[in-house]
């Protein structure tokens, strides 16, 4: 039997009044060695924002960050923490899971009215943990899923992700 670590995700990229929350799941094995959201190579994140802000791809981490705070996006993980063997979603062991905090988050970034959720997985363990939380704190979002930008995620090429990804992001900020 192996015996797993705990993962733990990173604080939040957050700026002053972001409009828009991106959630993934929990960070994978590329992303926790090198404590960056989106770290794996041929994760499509990263290249769908620059491309989506008309930025080069060659962006550095930080430079990435501050992009994403200056047009009002914020990006967290829904989980804290779980055991997890490997980078798979669905490896997470569901009794070690450990959402963050959203009540206090959301009632800090009260601009925040969209959450986009990046995969399924993201979207479930927000909806299992997370959101009775919020309805009992009457905290109202918008919610949208779109197709997770993991590798792993291959069912759709990066280009229909991209536009996927791309309508959501240029749609008005619902009030």
């Amino acid at each position: 039997m192996m015996l797993l670590e705990r993962a733990y995700s990173f604080p939040p990229i957050v700026g002053t009044r972001p409009k828009f929350l991106i959630l993934g799941s929990m960070p994978g094995m590329e992303s926790l060695k090198q404590q960056r959201y989106y770290a794996h190579p041929r994760n499509a994140f990263w290249p769908i924002m620059t491309s989506f802000f008309e930025q080069p791809e060659s962006l550095d981490y930080q430079q990435r960050c501050d992009l994403l705070k200056q047009k009002q996006i914020a990006v967290w993980d829904v989980l804290k923490s779980c055991l997890r063997p490997g980078s798979l979603d669905q490896h997470i062991e569901t009794e070690s899971m450990v959402a963050n905090d959203f009540v206090t988050f959301l009632q800090q970034h009260s601009s925040i009215n969209q959450i986009f959720f990046n995969g399924g997985k993201a979207e479930q363990v927000f909806k299992r943990y997370v959101l009775n939380q919020l309805e009992t704190a009457q905290i109202s979002l918008n919610y949208l899923r779109l197709p997770s930008t993991s590798p792993a995620h291959a069912a759709m090429s990066y280009t229909q992700k991209q536009q996927i990804w791309h309508q959501a992001l240029s749609a008005p900020p619902i009030s």
